[in-house]
């Protein structure tokens, strides 16, 4: 298989023509798509704003770069993501480079073509969040810096700090410490420390002042609150205390790494078992930077109060690239057949994949007879179901026999089959995933009926929910009642009036709606359905999809 179908269409097929087969979830997405909208309606590009309320928790690079795919391609769910899915195809350039210099091209690939069909950085680059802009740009200091260390090249550390000082800009001082945190452990476990001097320099430092600090120092004058807000409240405090409510377990991260790694990852029970395993790995050094890249991150987040499926992404490279040459070195020699126990636990890992994705293709029709609106439990899929479900349900009967088969008859072409038949499993699955979340995770299906329902220029109320899409995809601004949750902040700076008219109160709600005839809201699940009918028997449902319900309020 040639480099160019790897490296290129592959990925730009599943990362960035299927961009738009999902509309955009809320609340992340449809958040970070409504502030680069506001950034390019109103000019500021310093403070983000969201809802007209000022949002600074985390820096605007990547908005930035949403603003401008905004401007080329117009505001739609392709362009909102378009930023973060260059950056995951990044990541996958970026592990061929570190394949092929560790060791060789075909290695390069082959950890290429690992993370390319991965499911959690697939998930992760196809939603316009901050955490596959960070990841590759964290990953692309850390190996820069690896190859300034190695080749005393200036210009290489100034690209250290200028790749840094882009990761500062795209979540804060995580973006520094991860790859100088990475380097320096590397080098005191690799026994060279005396080198640890080497990552500092005085015009590497000036070159990320340069690029960090006009932001810092605008919004600071922007915003008195600022860097208390930006530097104590969301890193000290974030990371050291309980301020966001959760409480997940120690070992949160450790089944998000191995699902993260399917539907390949099981498959390396039988290349493990070749009998030059360990000859098939790098360098001591590398492997020793790539331990720390993993561990580091790993501890880290382990260790922290806050918690976030997606903190974990920069893992998956160093594993690709271990895993990759792990596949690499089995197609490479004509080894004997396993042991018939391996042999054995390899056939029902495959198979137990299979299934496990094959009941939950089936389980959705089902749990729709069961879902329970009024406890916010909403299962819905449209008639189109089976068919949407009809090409991965194909592709994961072959996944389970059809790579074995063609090794067992060429002796070759078993990864490769692995590869184009997870892409073809990850790409297809898309389509049902569409099917079972949109209807209740993003705003975009009520747009079609506010557009048609709500009259131009009429208000139209959330009620105890906040959803940012509403106003993405119509085109408004939507007063919010209670919901106010992260806009708190921003809420305690508007004026009164601003305060009275778009963010209400239960009460306050409900006297408006007294004082006027008719009032248009829009809530979600059956108890806030409720709420309000008893409160107006007159109110008539104008449109509803047994989660969204879009109401006609009258008095």
């Amino acid at each position: 298989m040639q480099k160019k179908y790897i490296l290129f269409l592959i990925p730009f097929v599943l990362y960035i023509c299927l961009l738009s087969v999902m509309p955009q979830m809320e609340p992340d997405e449809a958040r970070y798509s409504l502030i680069a909208s506001a950034m390019n309606q109103s000019g500021d590009y310093v403070t983000p704003h969201i809802k007209n309320t000022i949002y600074l928790e985390k820096p605007p690079l990547v908005s930035w770069a949403t603003a401008i795919f905004f401007k080329i391609f117009g505001e739609n769910d392709f362009s909102a993501r378009l930023f973060a899915a260059l950056c995951a195809w990044g990541c996958i350039l970026l592990v061929y480079f570190m394949g092929k210099h560790f060791r060789d091209e075909k290695t390069g690939l082959y950890a290429a073509m690992l993370l390319t069909i991965s499911s959690f950085p697939f998930v992760l680059g196809r939603i316009n969040i901050l955490d596959m802009p960070l990841t590759f740009c964290v990953c692309l200091s850390v190996w820069i810096g690896y190859l300034s260390l190695q080749n005393q090249k200036k210009y290489l550390l100034y690209l250290f700090y200028l790749t840094g000082a882009a990761a500062f800009l795209i979540k804060g001082v995580i973006g520094v410490v991860f790859p100088f945190g990475i380097l320096i452990i590397w080098l005191v476990w690799a026994g060279r420390w005396r080198q640890i001097w080497k990552l500092f320099s005085p015009v590497g430092i000036l070159i990320f002042l340069a690029v960090a600090c006009p932001w810092l120092i605008i919004a600071q004058k922007e915003n008195p609150d600022f860097l208390w807000f930006f530097f104590v409240r969301e890193h000290f405090l974030r990371f050291t205390t309980k301020m966001h409510g959760k409480t997940e377990p120690f070992y949160f991260y450790m089944p998000i790494i191995v699902v993260g790694v399917l539907p390949w990852g099981f498959y390396l029970i039988k290349a493990w078992k070749n009998k030059y395993i360990k000859e098939s790995l790098f360098n001591t050094d590398e492997n020793k930077l790539l331990a720390v890249w993993f561990l580091l991150i790993f501890v880290f987040y382990t260790l922290s109060s806050s918690k976030l499926a997606t903190y974990i992404a920069p893992v998956f490279l160093p594993v690709a690239l271990f895993a990759g040459c792990i596949f690499k070195r089995y197609e490479e020699e004509l080894v004997a057949e396993q042991n018939n126990r391996s042999k054995i636990v390899y056939r029902l890992a495959i198979i137990l994949q299979s299934l496990m994705f094959f009941i939950a293709l089936l389980l959705p029709p089902v749990l729709n007879k069961y879902s329970d609106a009024g406890k916010g439990l909403v299962v819905m899929v449209s008639h189109k179901w089976w068919l949407y479900i009809v090409v991965p349900a194909v592709t994961l009967f072959l996944l389970t026999f059809l790579p074995d088969l063609i090794y067992k008859k060429y002796r070759r072409g078993w990864f490769a089959s692995i590869y184009l038949l997870c892409a073809i499993l990850l790409g297809s699955i898309l389509f049902p995933l569409n099917d079972f979340l949109a209807p209740y995770r993003s705003a975009k299906v009520a747009s079609e009926a506010i557009t048609w329902y709500v009259p131009q220029g009429q208000d139209l109320y959330q009620y105890k929910v906040n959803f940012y899409g509403i106003d993405f995809y119509n085109k408004i601004r939507t007063p919010i009642v209670e919901d106010f949750g992260e806009l708190a902040e921003g809420i305690a700076k508007l004026s009164e009036e601003e305060k009275k008219r778009y963010f209400l109160s239960g009460n306050e709600f409900f006297r408006l709606c007294e004082d006027k005839k008719d009032i248009y809201c829009i809530t979600q699940h059956n108890e806030k359905l409720r709420q309000i009918m008893q409160r107006f028997p007159a109110t008539q449902v104008l449109w509803d999809n047994k989660a969204f319900y879009l109401l006609n309020i009258k008095n």
